[in-house]
């Protein structure tokens, strides 16, 4: 990862507001809190309609490895059009396909990445989440202000703008305010209201950490899955042969660890996975020397607008389909074009930019949560009280399967001026302590 780079903030309005020639650029100031993958793809727009950008991430820098992702249909169209196919591909976990296996590692149902044009199970660009985000702030730190170890503590909007207080100290005026921070998103909650309102939890918690490839992993991704307990192990290959992804869903209707309590989440996982077989314990050694543990809750987020005034969300924060839907960096990507999109149509209006973002994003986010719920349920424990389980093999699931993954337009945006390559000086500031 390149270093960070100190920048004054009594200089930064200048470095930003100014080009090469020391011209004044047109065009809103944006914040975005977010640094994953929706908060970087939307910079990436956002700048190249002319806005000037500036993220702010909570972590000190950007988090390496995390669960690998998918992009599939439009999604593939999206990373085209910003140019960064091949530095996609070139940075992914290149997984031939999935097996399904038994206890003792015999293989039941096989799933490659070619299946279904590459947009199927195992689609053909599943990528480490860290190592998108790296791709991405790799091709918007040019000419975008990243402010790391900070984040948003209060703001205040008024007709024209929006007065931001940043936890480190800093006060700063943007015109919009977009919230791409997750799905725990704290400024979702300080607009729009507490996370319970909007959370909705699946019934299943999902763990993955990195462990040493000691497993024989070549290309397969292998999943085995206890119908009767709701719980599954799964090991997918990485771009590192020497290392490994572990994946545990277990089935939970009584979740109630902190999402920021590591040590708690272990012990959860340690009670919850006892007993399971396959390479389940020697997957559990590993637990504490891991250096990317991640445990959450299995959750949607539901929302009946994505905006306020001149703040809106993006991405996980306005709209999680969850992970059992496999689409959650689709809907990102997919977003954050859209939403700059729109915002930029509109002439930077936010109640008609913000507007059109939500409803052509609506009907395409509504059927990704609904095959997240149909997945989780396919995974819910069997009991006299419990749903039938989806019939995947019906023509409306097929249906909705092709609504998911390619049921939306992409405007050209052909009136909006597009810089692909813009000016500027590299611009990343670290919050000062």
């Amino acid at each position: 990862m390149e270093a960070v780079m100190s920048v004054d903030n009594s200089d930064l309005g200048h470095a930003i507001r100014t080009g090469e020639q020391g011209t004044r650029v047109s065009g809103p100031r944006v914040l975005v809190a977010g640094a994953s993958i929706a908060g970087p793809a939307l910079a990436h727009w956002l700048r190249r309609w002319g806005a000037e950008v500036t993220v702010v991430e909570r972590a000190p820098e950007l988090r390496p490895g995390g669960q690998a992702v998918d992009a599939r249909g439009v999604a593939k169209e999206v990373i085209g059009r910003m140019g960064l196919d091949a530095a996609v591909r070139a940075a992914c976990t290149d997984t031939a396909g999935a097996h399904t296996v038994d206890t003792d590692g015999q293989v039941l149902e096989t799933f490659r990445a070619d299946d279904d044009g590459g947009d199927g199970f195992i689609a053909d660009i599943e990528i480490l989440r860290g190592d998108l985000s790296q791709v991405l702030y790799d091709d918007t730190h040019d000419g975008v202000e990243y402010v790391f170890g900070d984040r948003i503590a209060e703001l205040a909007q008024d007709a024209d703008g929006v007065d931001v207080v940043f936890a480190g100290g800093n006060r700063r005026r943007f015109d919009l305010v977009v919230g791409a921070d997750g799905l725990h998103s704290e400024l979702r909650a300080m607009v729009f209201g507490p996370h319970e309102r909007f959370l909705r939890h699946l019934g299943h918690v999902l763990a993955f950490y990195s462990v040493p490839n000691e497993f024989g992993l070549d290309r397969w991704l292998l999943e085995y899955q206890d119908q009767e307990s709701g719980r599954s192990a799964l090991l997918r290959p990485i771009q590192d042969a020497t290392r490994a992804m572990a994946m545990f869903y277990l089935a939970s209707a009584d979740f109630d660890v902190d999402h920021r309590d590591v040590a708690a989440q272990k012990v959860l996982l340690q009670e919850r996975m006892a007993g399971l077989g396959w390479l389940t314990p020697d997957i559990l050694a590993h637990l504490d020397d891991t250096p990317d543990f991640y445990l959450d809750q299995v959750a949607q987020v539901v929302m009946d607008r994505w905006s306020s005034g001149r703040v809106g969300l993006l991405g996980d924060a306005a709209f999680s389909p969850s992970p059992m839907s496999g689409q959650g960096t689709g809907l990102a990507l997919v977003g954050a074009y859209l939403l700059a999109g729109e915002l930029a149509a509109a002439g930077w209006d936010p109640d008609a930019g913000f507007a059109r973002y939500e409803a052509r994003m609506r009907s395409f986010v509504e059927a990704n949560q609904e095959i997240g719920r149909l997945n989780a349920r396919s995974r819910d424990v069997p009991g006299p009280d419990a749903e039938p389980r989806p019939d995947f093999a019906s023509e409306w699931f097929t249906e909705l399967v092709g609504h998911a993954v390619n049921g939306i337009e992409l405007p050209d945006y052909a009136g909006v001026p597009d810089s692909a390559a813009p000016a500027g000086s590299p611009i990343t500031s670290s919050a000062k302590p």
